[in-house]
């Protein structure tokens, strides 16, 4: 499991806005979890960082699995 310590704090506050992206984030393998989170490290700006959770389960944006 990811420590919260390791989750870029942008991403975690995202996450808090969006219960329902939260809980399908937490069922994920921990290894779908890991790349969603590597890919959040990249994330420079908040607008991107909120574009980046709301498209994590688009269907478009299979990329994550």
């Amino acid at each position: 499991m990811i420590d919260n310590s390791e989750l870029p704090i942008g991403f975690t506050m995202e996450l808090a806005q969006h219960s329902d992206i939260l809980t399908r984030f937490a069922g994920l393998p921990e290894e779908q979890r890991n790349r969603i989170v590597d890919g959040a490290r990249s994330v420079e700006s908040r607008d991107e960082m909120r574009n980046y959770v709301e498209s994590m389960f688009q269907e478009t944006k299979s990329s994550f699995f």
